[in-house]
């Protein structure tokens, strides 16, 4: 089993930033990769950025490359999201999950998940 924690999500005007985190627990964190997904308004949660195990592969979805960067600290057992220049768009509920087969973009294939953080921007 692994516990993933969310925290740092909160109410951030447009062009703002933030930074989440993602506490993992339980089974070896080393051995995951990690991935980051979001859930808006009425909206089926949608892949946003994922990270290798070793953090030398990282992939974003389109509309947040550039913007977003995903990294971790293994040491720490966490994994992080910083979000600059947000929009309105990026509002949702943002959660952190563990996948034990290799990084992907599909949920599915991420077997433990957080309980999510809400992040909310205004225009």
């Amino acid at each position: 089993q692994v516990q993933l924690v969310e925290s740092g999500g909160g109410l951030v005007q447009a062009g703002g930033s933030l930074r989440l985190s993602c506490a993992a627990s339980g089974r070896t964190f080393l051995s995951a990769a990690m991935g980051w997904f979001r859930q808006g308004p009425g909206k089926e949660r949608d892949f946003v950025a994922a990270i290798s195990w070793s953090g030398g592969n990282t992939y974003y979805e389109d509309s947040v490359n550039g913007r977003f960067t995903i990294s971790r600290d293994n040491a720490k057992n966490t994994v992080y999201l910083q979000m600059n220049s947000l929009k309105p768009e990026d509002t949702g509920i943002y959660y952190c999950a563990a996948a034990y087969m290799g990084w992907t973009t599909v949920a599915n294939r991420y077997s433990y998940w957080g309980q999510g953080t809400q992040v909310t921007v205004s225009s």
